[in-house]
């Protein structure tokens, strides 16, 4: 992905990550890297060969990074083919995604190392047409199944150090994150290898009381998948997986804010509790986000939830990023410049790729939003190229 010149942005208000721009300007390499950005004035030798555009005032945002994704628009990266991992970036792309972790699901183990490679060669290729695939979160199969939610209870067993290390094998070394649940068998040392080995652990589909999270956090536990779903709920003389992500300032809590996973109130709660800083916003998109309301094998869409058919069992979520943005806002009332962090900055620190993702900054890569005065996307930029335009954009 190159550009075939320089750009310059103008007239623009820039949410860096770290502050606001008004009448701001960014400059993009024709390597797709961020030049400069700020609220000076650029001379005229910064716009020599540069093709210059003007936002006449329009929002600049990073771009959304979703670290617990397994498709959407009809694409499934549980199926694992190449093509799936090109749909699912095109679709989160045309909804504000920037980049994304590949994440698995409960499966087995052949059919998942399949998957794995599939998504090494997406990360290495680096052409999907729209969002970036930056690696891989494994959700199970090292998981509780008292805890299952969705998953096949006969595709889930205790941390196998043998079979992870296939995994990391197959995946090339681009697992970043991983869910389980510690509090099973062989989780100690499992948890504390893989934080050895630089992977970010997250506790999830966990039946951990309070006090065994709380041990998990000192092997090297950072993370919680999917908050409030799948682990031990909080009651107040047992405040489970849920009591202690909201307690422990090491974790950071993932959030599904789709309204449905999550009751608003409860969305509001997190942040009041644990900010922004410490809330990583996914969607937990299958492959039916987006799709209209039906029957799809064994799930069904029902105004746009997603339940195993004939149950009331969550079977992911059919949320986008930028839809996910427009409900915290309204369901916390906080400002766009203090929920940012939760779409982008947090989810790359997570990630371990915000030395290169997740804020507006020079050296960065150009992953970038432009939105109208309603937040609505017009445009979505990765590495410096469009990858997807409204009509309504002017060329």
């Amino acid at each position: 992905m190159l550009n075939r010149q320089p750009v310059v942005y103008l007239n623009g208000t820039f949410y860096t990550g770290n502050k606001v721009i008004r009448n701001g300007q960014m400059k993009v390499d024709k390597d797709g890297k961020i030049l400069s950005i700020g609220s000076t004035e650029m001379p005229q030798s910064d716009l020599d060969g540069a093709a210059v555009v003007d936002l006449k005032g329009q929002t600049v945002l990073p771009g959304f990074i979703d670290v617990h994704v397994h498709g959407g628009g009809g694409w499934n990266l549980l199926r694992g083919e190449p093509e799936d991992f090109a749909g699912t970036a095109r679709f989160h792309a045309s909804h504000g995604t920037t980049a994304f972790l590949a994440t698995t699901g409960g499966a087995p183990e052949a059919h998942t190392a399949a998957m794995l490679r599939h998504a090494r060669q997406a990360l290495e290729d680096g052409q999907t047409g729209g969002a970036d695939v930056i690696g891989v979160h494994l959700e199970g199969p090292f998981l509780n199944p008292l805890r299952k939610g969705a998953f096949e209870e006969s595709w889930l067993h205790p941390p196998d150090q043998g079979e992870m290390d296939r995994y990391i094998e197959a995946s090339g070394r681009t697992i970043r994150l991983i869910t389980t649940a510690p509090e099973l068998q062989g989780g100690e040392a499992f948890v504390r290898r893989l934080a050895e080995q630089g992977i970010r652990v997250s506790i999830g589909h966990s039946d951990a009381t309070f006090e065994q999270t709380s041990e998990a956090v000192e092997w090297g536990v950072r993370h919680t998948t999917h908050h409030f779903n799948g682990m031990r709920p909080l009651h107040h003389r047992d405040p489970g997986v849920a009591g202690a992500g909201l307690m422990l300032p090491s974790l950071t809590t993932e959030l599904i804010a789709d309204g449905v996973h999550v009751h608003p109130a409860a969305v509001r709660f997190l942040f009041d509790v644990k900010g922004a800083w410490n809330v990583c916003v996914i969607t937990d998109a299958v492959s039916q986000a987006g799709m209209p309301d039906g029957e799809y094998g064994d799930t069904v869409v029902t105004a746009g939830e997603i339940y195993l058919t004939g149950t009331r069992t969550l079977a992911g979520s059919s949320s986008t990023m930028l839809r996910s943005l427009h409900r915290v806002l309204q369901y916390t009332g906080r400002s766009l410049e203090n929920v940012l962090p939760s779409f982008t900055t947090v989810p790359a620190r997570e990630a371990g790729i915000d030395d290169r993702k997740g804020t507006l900054e020079p050296g960065k890569d150009a992953d970038f939003l432009i939105l109208d005065d309603k937040l609505e996307l017009r445009q979505t930029f990765v590495r410096g190229m469009s990858v997807y335009k409204t009509d309504q954009m002017e060329s």
